[in-house]
């Protein structure tokens, strides 16, 4: 009896596991199910619906998994109230996009109503502008404008390293919060992890500094965060000098690192577009959740040593949770309607199927397109992705430049002779969809003229590629290319 009584005890502890386990099963087959929907509901790009619906069905735990990181969707989520958006357009002095003056090209009169349809992107006149590309210069005199502050700094940066030149930066900005100037920095959260961990902020805190990281991650609460950077770097001081560019604040961007020459571009602004810049600064700083800032901006400023004076400037942002994509319609439109010439500089070449069949329609079309990318970018997995696309662009007639010198890092886009964009955009899928970014928009042809010849000189470190040579690369090369590519949505 006490052995038949075992054997029945031992029966229903399996058949309680057994029920468990297939209770857990039909569980987390619903939750994956649902999941599927979800991703389906949100009328994502099928390609890229279609990879997270099978990684979720082949691998359903690692699936579920990277979804909930990588995957999650913030499109249309508002950074900042209408009421406050209203508020602080009204404290920027902002009007209604002014009839267009008949000098700009057609061309350039849809791109400006396109950047102020999609972005809310008004249009300055008046500003004067310096191109800078080298990093030293640029650093010198961002250095000098921030000792010579006297109201406020607004600071952000993707990478702030905790190296000789982050630290000289640190310094300055303490020095002047010490002098009753209000400073304020905002951070990425990763792209600035090293800083972080080595409680290189914590020391700008205890001095007055109000410094804040740009998403904060937190597990497990936050994690699904972890996709989403804000890549702009963005500098305002006393609301009368701006820079914007792609340069972060890293001893390798003063030109040297251990693979050679490290090249960006950015740009100092003093002018009325100095105000999009504070706005947009101010858009990040109140998501944040900290007060609307309503800093003074100065409009009007002349900068006597300008290469390029009385510029027409818009200043797009762009991010994961824009309606349309900002900077991918920007450069589409740009591209699309080039009638002489479209030179793009850049340190990964992902493309979007429709950005790439913008550059092989217009090269076709017999329009000048070159693109320029390193030899060796700073990630070996971006580097191959990148080239993989190379032979679809040399078949199209796209002229394609090998940076030889280091890395290439800046992001620049030429179009014609009077219209450009520098800023913090890549042309790749994580900065068009995943990334807060950042560009100044440019109607001049001293600007475009500065730019082109900056990329013509750097035109002399790369290698111009021939289709019959870039064919006879090794196998092994070409198989690590494709495979990388595959993986390029979300790299």
């Amino acid at each position: 009896m006490v052995k038949q009584t075992s054997i029945m005890h031992t029966e229903f502890i399996t058949l309680s596991w057994s029920g468990l386990w297939w209770s857990l099963g039909v569980g987390y087959a619903i939750l994956i199910l649902c999941v599927i929907g979800i991703v389906i509901s949100e009328n994502r790009n099928p390609l890229k619906a279609l990879g997270w619906v099978t990684a979720l069905l082949l691998f359903p735990v690692g699936g579920i998994i990277l979804y909930f990181v990588f995957g999650r969707s913030i499109r249309n989520v508002r950074m900042i109230s209408r009421r406050n958006r209203r508020k602080l357009l009204k404290h920027e002095g902002t009007q209604p996009l002014p009839k267009l003056d008949r000098e700009l090209s057609p061309e350039n009169r849809q791109r400006i109503r396109l950047a102020y349809s999609i972005g809310g992107a008004n249009l300055y006149t008046g500003n004067d502008m310096r191109i800078f590309t080298d990093g030293r210069s640029f650093f010198d005199e961002l250095f000098e404008d921030l000792k010579k502050a006297r109201e406020y700094i607004n600071l952000q940066f993707y990478i702030i390293a905790s190296d000789p030149l982050g630290r000289q930066l640190r310094d300055i900005l303490i020095e002047r919060a010490r002098a009753g100037v209000k400073v304020r920095v905002i951070y990425d959260y990763i792209g600035s992890f090293d800083a972080r961990r080595r409680d290189f902020f914590q020391r700008m805190k205890e001095n007055g500094v109000e410094v804040h990281s740009f998403f904060r991650l937190s597990f497990p609460s936050h994690v699904n965060r972890l996709n989403w950077r804000n890549h702009r770097k963005v500098v305002v001081i006393d609301g009368r000098i701006g820079y914007i560019g792609g340069m972060n604040v890293a001893e390798r961007y003063m030109g040297s690192f251990d693979g050679g020459k490290w090249r960006d571009t950015a740009a100092r602004i003093t002018g009325p577009c100095v105000g999009a810049l504070q706005y947009h600064f101010a858009v990040d700083w109140k998501f944040m959740g900290h007060d609307l800032l309503c800093d003074p901006v100065a409009g009007w400023s002349k900068d006597d040593g300008a290469e390029v004076s009385d510029a027409t400037l818009q200043v797009l942002a762009s991010g994961p949770n824009d309606r349309w994509g900002n900077m991918t319609l920007l450069f589409y439109k740009a591209i699309s309607t080039a009638r002489r010439r479209v030179w793009l500089q850049t340190p990964y070449f992902l493309p979007s199927d429709g950005l790439m069949k913008a550059l092989e329609s217009a090269a076709l079309a017999g329009v000048d397109v070159r693109v320029m990318m390193p030899r060796r970018s700073d990630s070996r997995i971006l580097t191959y992705a990148s080239h993989s696309y190379v032979e679809e662009c040399l078949l199209a007639g796209v002229k394609v430049y090998l940076y030889e010198a280091g890395m290439l890092h800046a992001k620049v886009l030429i179009v014609d002779n009077d219209f450009s964009t520098l800023g913090s955009t890549n042309f790749d899928f994580r900065s068009l969809e995943h990334n807060f970014e950042e560009n100044l928009v440019m109607y001049s042809n001293e600007a475009n003229r500065i730019l082109a010849q900056g990329f013509e000189e750097d035109s002399k470190d790369c290698s111009k590629l021939k289709i019959a040579e870039w064919n006879r690369r090794d196998r092994r090369r070409k198989v690590q290319e494709s495979i990388y590519r595959l993986l390029s949505p979300i790299l």
